[in-house]
């Protein structure tokens, strides 16, 4: 017998919506048997890791604070995505966003005003934008893989991040360590009921929304859709591929860089090395598990959330590493690469033996 891959005749609906939901339940399966080869009770490891974490009011207030960055970002990449655009350096975006934002309270620090807020907040997406443009750029101008330029842009950030707090924009009174003054009143976001809760949870359902819109309704959308499917048929439809590639670079590097700023204005309430776990990359796999659906992306980014909180709780209960979510992460998005193959095609056996010839009488 053998395992044969026949191309469908057209896409399989029912497996676009069902291949996220295998690749959970095989990436649960998986898990059970890494923490059965570790020597633990794979049944109370998981309760651990995926049920725990969302047991308490707290740890549901955690969930979206963790979930806040990914559903920014992942909703932006999900519309950069069905382009046909790749933006893989999220990651680097959010840190400029982070770094543009956080110029106001270092430079003006007594400045205490409503203003101080927005102030920071236009300018965190400023940023992104600004850096996600240089991709863009390239791609443009001179047609260079936008993959590789907007990744290796991701590791100039950070460094330029580490550079900046460890130097002229560290805290003189903070002892040495690499971190800028801390932010205060204004320079921080509202917050749920002394929380950690904050505003940036807003911005997320806002830019879904908003996104969900724009891409079942209006214009831009089909724009979206169309140069995205066929990029002939959009040359032909009048619309241009430099514009959108500008488009959408533009608006993901912005949400990142949102999401960038409210993480140094929000739960970090400074700027300083390690800002994010690593959310502009995790994002990815949260676009890709929301099926490049603004709403989908919404769930998606809960689910991923849920990994990073499982990670600190294992952390704890099971003395592992909480790199175990980064494991999990990466068998997630492998699995959901696997299963959208089969929303193109469908596994066929075939029989490997050849008829023999039949002798001529």
């Amino acid at each position: 017998m053998r395992l044969l891959l026949e191309k469908r005749p057209e896409r399989s609906r029912v497996m676009a919506y069902a291949s996220p939901l295998i690749a959970v339940a095989l990436t649960i399966i998986i898990g059970g048997v890494i923490f059965a080869l570790r020597g633990l009770d794979p049944v109370s490891a998981l309760y651990i890791y995926f049920i725990e974490p969302v047991t308490s009011v707290w740890s549901l207030q955690e969930l979206v604070v963790k979930a806040s960055p990914l559903v920014l970002i992942g909703v932006g990449l999900s519309v950069c995505y069905r382009a046909g655009v790749w933006n893989i350096g999220a990651e680097g975006q959010l840190a400029m966003g982070a770094i543009f934002g956080s110029f106001v309270p270092v430079f003006f620090t007594d400045w205490q005003s409503p203003l101080t807020l927005i102030a920071m907040l236009l300018l965190g997406i400023i940023g992104g934008m600004a850096w996600a443009a240089i991709p863009a750029f390239l791609k443009n101008r001179f047609n260079a893989n936008e993959i590789l330029t907007s990744l290796m842009l991701v590791y100039v950030a950070q460094l330029l991040l580490d550079w900046l707090v460890r130097g002229p924009w560290r805290d003189p009174q903070g002892y040495n360590f690499p971190k800028t003054v801390a932010f205060d009143g204004w320079q921080l976001l509202p917050t749920y009921d002394d929380s950690r809760l904050h505003l940036g949870a807003v911005f997320a359902v806002i830019a879904v929304a908003g996104l969900a819109v724009m891409m079942a309704r209006m214009l831009k959308g089909f724009e979206v859709r169309v140069i995205g499917n066929s990029p002939r048929a959009g040359r032909f439809a009048g619309f241009s591929r430099a514009r959108m590639v500008t488009f959408v670079f533009l608006l993901s590097g912005g949400l990142a860089g949102l999401a960038g700023i409210c993480e140094v204005a929000g739960p970090v309430g400074q700027l300083q090395p390690g800002i994010s776990p690593g959310y502009g990359f995790t994002a990815i796999i949260v676009a890709f598990l929301g099926r490049l659906n603004p709403l989908g992306v919404l769930i998606a980014g809960l689910v991923l959330a849920i990994s990073y909180l499982g990670g600190e709780s294992a952390q704890v209960a099971l003395g592992i590493s909480d790199k175990v979510a980064r494991v999990f992460q990466g068998i997630l998005l492998f699995l959901i690469l696997a299963c959208d193959t089969m929303i193109l095609y469908r596994i066929r056996f075939e029989s490997s033996a050849r008829p023999q010839a039949v002798p001529a009488e």
